[in-house]
């Protein structure tokens, strides 16, 4: 699966991504609101684009896609359709993480736009959610940005987690 935007390419990772994949997760700003919030090295960096290969073998049209910038071919984040289990329940989460030097320029805004419209037209899904730590203002409002309100909190891996979604479970 591959989704353009206006500005962006957004396609699956490769090997070669993995120096980008690095930064990433070398960034203890870009990590701070991301699973336990801490960094990892390459080993840990390493097991995170395998767990992305094993999502594509899984379900091609889902898990984390690079984000290319159209205009330089840089990549500036990623963001994808992953699968997840909320207290029982399978959801599909539209999931962001941009780069630093990138953050405030509209990216993950277009990222998740472009995915929950892909995920409508494209899979035929009506709901999606965004996990979100409650501190993570940025991210919610890309969330509102898209159309998602707040649902409930819960607490996810020991953490409370902001759960937004476009549609209430019935």
């Amino acid at each position: 699966m591959t989704i353009q935007t206006a500005r962006l390419l957004m396609r699956p990772y490769q090997d070669e991504d993995f120096d980008f994949l690095c930064s990433l997760f070398s960034d203890p700003e870009v990590v701070r609101f991301i699973g336990n919030g801490q960094t990892r090295n390459r080993d840990g960096a390493m097991e995170f684009l395998y767990w992305i290969y094993r999502s594509y073998k899984t379900n091609p049209k889902l898990g984390l896609r690079v984000l290319v910038r159209k205009e330089d071919g840089k990549l500036v984040g990623h963001a994808g359709l992953v699968p997840q289990t909320i207290n029982g329940s399978e959801e599909l989460e539209i999931g962001y993480w941009v780069a630093r030097e990138y953050w405030g320029q509209g990216y993950a805004t277009e990222a998740a736009a472009a995915l929950k419209e892909y995920g409508s037209r494209q899979l035929g899904k009506k709901r999606f959610v965004s996990l979100i730590q409650p501190e993570n203002a940025a991210s919610r409002k890309v969330a509102e940005r898209i159309g998602m309100e707040l649902e409930k909190e819960i607490t996810l891996a020991g953490r409370k987690v902001c759960v937004y979604s476009n549609r209430r479970r019935k």
